[in-house]
């Protein structure tokens, strides 16, 4: 993996998970800036998806095993997402608490990617 790119994906995971959380702590659902971070952070996971199957692809092997790399991928690429939709449903600031709990998720997901990839850069 490339490890700048894990670094911005848990940066801006962590970054979204803080703008979230003030929108609950000031009693405010999402918004449609809360959306636009979210399609931030999901298209640099994206990214990271793809890069990571290309690198599988080209013959490169995670230290600690590859079903559980391409689990942890596909469970990084679904966590901001889901949490966006889940927040669609509560329209209150809890919306806002789901979406910060699930940028958390995804932040604590990319360390174990980081861990399971070996910590190797590119």
């Amino acid at each position: 993996m490339i490890d700048a790119l894990t670094i911005a994906v848990g940066a801006t995971a962590l970054a979204l998970a803080a703008w979230c959380g003030f929108a609950f702590h000031r009693d405010q659902p999402t918004k449609d800036w809360h959306f636009i971070g979210m399609a931030v952070v999901t298209l640099l996971v994206v990214v990271q998806l793809a890069v990571g199957l290309v690198r599988l692809a080209g013959g490169e092997k995670p230290h600690d095993g590859t079903a559980m790399f391409v689990a942890y991928l596909l469970g990084a690429a679904a966590a901001v997402p889901a949490a966006g939709f889940l927040s669609l449903s509560e329209r209150t600031r809890w919306g806002s608490a789901t979406v910060s709990a699930g940028a958390l998720v995804l932040a604590v997901l990319e360390v174990r990617l980081f861990d399971i990839w070996g910590g190797s850069g590119a």
